[in-house]
């Protein structure tokens, strides 16, 4: 002997005997739940169809993941059954210390972005991340720098990849930029330091044309160009967080020009300084704080290089307020976790 109960909003309960040997339960004549030898079947949905709310451990069968899951109303998702509750998914901004830009006593090249770059992380609820934030390099100063000491500092998180700071400006005549997240340009005669893969680009290569225009700095996107046939040595661009929010980080330094604010390399999308002209006048700029962008380069000791933009973090998940830690901000349907400076974020 077995049974259908079917709650049926017009006849009310109507109970059916039957000899399936199940018990099955029904809304309106719909199979719900269901008993039977060979075990529990649960209700039935897609990832589209299932309730988009509902109370805290209710259950059924998600075809489209082809998983078993259950409502947390705490945090008002369903979860797999074979997944920790108490994890989540997050998408972490990492990034460097831009590096310092070239020395200035002949064709400073633009500093390197510091490493940036994106990546999946799982959090744990209640687990602790240690984040260190890293300062730019400084600008070169004096005709002979080396530019291997104005690289950038690294940026770390628990669990996550290092991003490594950026390259600092070379100058002429094999003052070559250092490599780093992104690679320093240079003046010409020298070579460009080189990137990270997956964090950024190489340098670019200045040349002898008029005003002796200097390769700008490496971009997290976009290599720094090498001016030529009326190019300024501009820095590489650097990438934008989150998608479509108009928002970079990790742009390069802009290359130095003897005497002519024209031909003056610019600094990339993400806080990239531009460069300096020299007798002209014009300094050299600063990546700019928290965007990991490449110092301007300096030019004919008017001007020494101009210091890397400190590192950034940024912790974005989707939902309400979940971890603790930095800068917190729940709008769009995401939170954000943002650190300007070392601390720690709490899963």
């Amino acid at each position: 002997m077995a049974v259908k109960i079917n709650a049926d909003t017009t006849n009310g309960l109507v109970i059916t005997p039957d000899t399936s040997g199940e018990i099955e339960f029904q809304q309106n004549g719909t199979k719900m739940m269901k008993f039977g030898a060979d075990g529990l079947e649960l209700p039935i949905w897609t990832t589209a169809t299932r309730p988009s709310s509902s109370s805290q451990g209710y259950m059924g069968f998600n075809t489209t993941t082809a998983e078993p899951e259950w409502y947390d109303s705490a945090n008002s998702q369903w979860v797999q059954f074979r997944n920790n509750p108490n994890e989540y998914s997050a998408s972490v901004l990492m990034v460097a210390g831009g590096g310092g830009g070239g020395c200035p006593g002949y064709h400073g090249g633009g500093g390197g972005a510091g490493g940036t770059f994106t990546e999946s992380a799982t959090i744990v609820g209640g687990t602790s991340y240690s984040i260190v934030i890293g300062a730019g390099g400084a600008g070169a100063t004096g005709s002979n720098s080396p530019t291997s000491v104005n690289k950038g500092n690294n940026t770390t998180m628990t669990g996550m990849t290092t991003a490594i700071g950026g390259g600092g400006g070379g100058g002429h005549s094999g003052r070559n930029g250092a490599s780093g997240g992104s690679g320093g340009g240079c003046g010409y005669s020298s070579s460009a330091g080189a990137g990270t893969t997956g964090q950024g680009f190489a340098g670019g290569v200045g040349t002898t044309a008029t005003n002796n225009p200097s390769g700008g700095g490496g971009g997290a996107t976009q290599a720094g160009v090498s001016p030529g046939g009326g190019q300024r040595g501009n820095g590489g661009d650097g990438l934008e967080f989150p998608t479509s929010s108009g928002t970079y980080y990790g742009g390069g330094g802009g290359g130095s020009a003897y005497n002519n604010a024209s031909a003056v390399g610019l600094g990339g999308a993400g806080g990239g300084g531009s460069g300096s002209n020299g007798t002209g006048g014009a300094t050299a700029q600063a990546g700019a704080a928290n965007t990991g962008g490449g110092g301007g380069g300096g030019e004919r000791n008017v001007s020494s290089g101009a210091s890397g933009g400190s590192g950034i973090v940024i912790v974005r998940y989707a939902g309400n307020q979940r971890g603790t830690g930095g800068t917190v901000v729940t709008s769009g349907g995401y939170t954000t976790h943002t650190f300007t400076s070392s601390g720690t974020f709490t899963g």
